[in-house]
């Protein structure tokens, strides 16, 4: 069994554009979003980066980038959120159903010189999605992908088959 990665940070935003508050703990609402966050809506209602790509990004750049500038919710380490598209999540007892890649807009530039452009490669931006299953959160939880089980195929019945075989 893989050795599940962790949540390293939470970041709750208080309004569109406003500045993102820094928390140990949140809440997790199905089908909603983090509790108090502006953005609640849809198929994007959490956005989670990873600490490796910062960590390299710092390295690119020769300084030390504060994750919070990316405007994402959640901060993983020791997950690959690179193409995993449809793909559910477990942070401690939530799962999040990603739905896509989030791109960086032009406000990472505001936030550091050619972070937009750094950000727009192969996931770096980070992953989005929706809470399938709330409750509480809180960094320091274990982040692991839910293997899904293998769906098979409904058995046929035996009458019919045997219409089936009369039919010929």
């Amino acid at each position: 069994m893989a050795r599940p990665g962790t949540l390293e940070a939470i970041w709750i935003k208080r309004a569109r554009r406003g500045p993102m508050d820094s928390r140990q703990e949140a809440t997790l609402v199905t089908d909603t979003g983090l509790a108090d966050n502006a953005d609640q809506r849809g198929r994007r209602q959490v956005t989670i980066i990873e600490r490796e790509i910062w960590t390299e990004l710092s390295k690119l750049f020769g300084v030390t980038l504060d994750p919070s500038l990316r405007r994402a919710n959640l901060m993983v380490s020791g997950i690959r959120l690179a193409d995993s598209r449809g793909k559910i999540l477990r942070i401690g007892p939530c799962l999040i159903r990603i739905n896509g890649e989030t791109k960086p807009c032009e406000r990472m530039d505001e936030a550091f010189p050619s972070l937009q452009e750094a950000l727009s490669l192969a996931w770096r931006g980070g992953a989005y999605g929706e809470v399938l299953q709330g409750g509480r959160i809180a960094a320091g939880d274990p982040v692991a992908w839910v293997k899904a089980e293998p769906v098979s195929a409904p058995k046929a019945q035996p009458q019919a088959i045997r219409a089936r075989k009369g039919d010929m």
